[in-house]
């Protein structure tokens, strides 16, 4: 059974007291414009129960009454194929979203039609009970575990692709890296391009470039290799495994960008994500817990020196 619309209730900050209704649903609850214009043209958004025009002055504690309809949205129910949700492992979630940790190996989604068994093939088994879909906010790599957010309505996905690259969403991640030369802290700053030779692979300054900044942390030195900290200031396909290769410390496992044979698994974990929630703006931090290949590889290391 599909949704045949979304009502949100909301109250106004005090931070917002005295702006324009357009302000309030533009500015601060960071709708696009087409939603605006939809809610507003069908007369779908109440301030006190009453539409008022988009110029009209909010005042703190009023409410504001948002319904949307899927005829609002290009996608309002995406084609994604129910599998076993025995795997789903959720670490929080509301009405709007929620953050699962996906499990290392699992692809986030379908490349083929008629794939599944991939992280949002899972999730949409857990959310059937809920009547209701995963949507599309961000991928990790297929060999990448731990948090990912995904929507649970159309209205929200603009207001968390938003926030990702307005850098309102944090994401921090662990890796091993290979070496322990590499400065207490960091920040990489290497464009990223297409690998001419390779097609699976990307590569600094490769064609096609665009800027790719990442910081990281140095947690922990052990045996030879390196404990980080890493988060994203731009999200580019393979950023993390290719600015640390660039550094001569490649991800402990990395299969496509380290020769050497020291782990079968890629070391990357999705740690933490810290967001605002959509339409409250309270900020959530969300942890993955460490992952057993995370602990294995350690234990192998022997002692720290």
């Amino acid at each position: 059974m599909k949704n045949t619309q979304w009502v949100f209730n909301e109250t106004v900050p005090s931070l917002m007291d005295g702006q324009s209704l357009k302000s309030l649903l533009s500015q601060y609850l960071q709708l696009p414009k087409h939603l605006v214009y939809s809610i507003r043209h069908a007369q779908r958004v109440l301030v006190n129960g009453k539409y008022q025009p988009v110029n009209f002055p909010v005042t703190t504690g009023d409410k504001i009454q948002l319904t949307f309809v899927p005829n609002d949205f290009v996608s309002p129910f995406p084609k994604v194929t129910a599998d076993s949700a025995a795997t789903v492992e959720i670490l929080y979630e509301d009405a709007n979203l929620v953050v699962m940790n996906k499990r290392r190996g699992d692809k986030t989604h379908p490349n083929q039609p008629g794939e599944f068994g991939a992280t949002i093939n899972h999730l949409a088994a857990y959310l059937a009970t809920e009547k209701t879909l995963p949507y599309m906010i961000h991928r990790l790599d297929q060999e990448t575990s731990g948090a990912i957010i995904f929507a649970k309505n159309p209205a929200v996905v603009p207001i968390l692709v938003a926030n990702i690259a307005q850098k309102q969403i944090k994401r921090t991640y662990l890796a091993w890296v290979v070496g322990t030369n590499l400065p207490d802290s960091g920040t990489i700053d290497f464009a990223i391009g297409l690998d001419p030779d390779d097609k699976r692979k990307r590569k600094v300054n490769g064609p096609k470039a665009v800027s790719a900044i990442t910081h990281y942390q140095v947690l922990k030195r052990q045996s030879g290799y390196s404990l980080l900290s890493v988060e994203l200031e731009t999200g580019r396909t393979h950023q993390i495994r290719v600015h640390l290769a660039a550094l001569q410390h490649p991800l402990v496992g990395d299969p496509l960008y380290n020769s050497s044979n020291d782990s079968p698994f890629l070391l990357l974990h999705s740690w933490k994500v810290d967001l605002p929630l959509p339409f409250t703006k309270v900020h959530k931090i969300v942890e993955a817990p460490i992952p057993q290949h995370f602990i294995d590889f350690q234990q192998r290391l022997g002692p720290s020196k």
